[in-house]
């Protein structure tokens, strides 16, 4: 069948997303890789895929899978992707829009300037919810990789981050460390590891080794929860510019039972279609 598709991004971060209100197809995890395939397939860091709601409180499903075929709980970048996606495609006519995700729901803001306000939900900080294999909760956690001990923050914006203090991202060794921390066996469905350089109390680096992808140019949960942790370590006050290698950033969070605020460009490379 031909099937409709926009790419897009969000700092770089960027994504394959198909219509399934409109259009009609059963996605597996080998069709995923084939999309994904950046020589012979169309090429991204995940599939973000639009479905009708399931509820009558939300507009549309959110579903995202990352390019190994994997279906993942949240992604920032892809949220405001999603919300400039079904606007433009008329899907809905609203500047707010509500959308069911595998973790729960979260409301997209359009602005005026083309930018896109997300509101994320609290940060989840239990151990046992992250999912963390912890005795109890803590700003920081001592885990031990490769016979050396790291301190790690570990935050859950509905998929589990892990957040390391670096001295700059430019040196962090993110290709090494990344790899190993997300499939460390205490985080027990992998992890996305952020590595964090504070310029300030209101601005950062960030550099993200995101599971199933490896390092991407942008993660938007990733700097919700690298400001959470930031914040929660005392290192941080609320308002912060993330800067990743893709663009910047806005991240609110007032603190403990706050939803994490962020705000950042959703751009439209080009419309497709293609034949499966």
């Amino acid at each position: 069948m031909r099937l409709k598709f926009t790419k897009m991004h969000g700092l770089g971060n960027d994504f394959m997303v198909i219509d399934l209100v409109t259009q009609h197809y059963s996605l597996d995890e080998k069709t995923v890789r084939q999309l994904a395939d950046r020589n012979f397939g169309i090429g991204f860091d995940q599939l973000l895929v639009v479905e009708p709601p399931t509820s009558p409180d939300v507009d549309f499903t959110y579903r995202i899978f990352n390019a190994d075929g994997s279906e993942v709980e949240q992604c920032g970048n892809g949220a405001r992707c999603f919300a400039r996606f079904v606007y433009d495609k008329r899907l809905t006519n609203k500047s707010e829009i509500k959308v069911s995700t595998c973790s729960g729901n979260i409301t997209l803001n359009l602005q005026s300037n083309k930018e896109v306000t997300v509101d994320m939900g609290a940060p989840i900080l239990t151990p046992a919810e992250v999912p963390f294999e912890a005795d109890a909760f803590d700003a920081e956690y001592k885990i031990e990789v490769n016979n050396q001990t790291h301190q790690i923050g570990a935050v859950s914006m509905g998929n589990p981050h892990g957040v390391l203090i670096v001295d700059s991202t430019k040196t962090a060794d993110v290709e090494t460390l990344g790899p190993l921390l997300e499939n460390h066996p205490r985080f027990p469905q992998r992890v996305n590891v952020g590595f964090m350089e504070i310029i300030n109390r209101h601005e950062v680096n960030l550099r993200v080794y995101e599971r199933g992808a490896g390092e991407t140019l942008a993660c938007g949960t990733g700097a919700c929860a690298a400001v959470a942790s930031g914040q929660l370590r005392g290192l941080l006050d609320p308002g912060v510019k993330v800067n990743l290698p893709g663009g910047s950033l806005f991240i609110e969070w007032q603190g403990e039972g706050n939803s994490v605020m962020m705000t950042g460009p959703a751009t439209r490379v080009f419309e497709g279609q293609i034949y499966l």
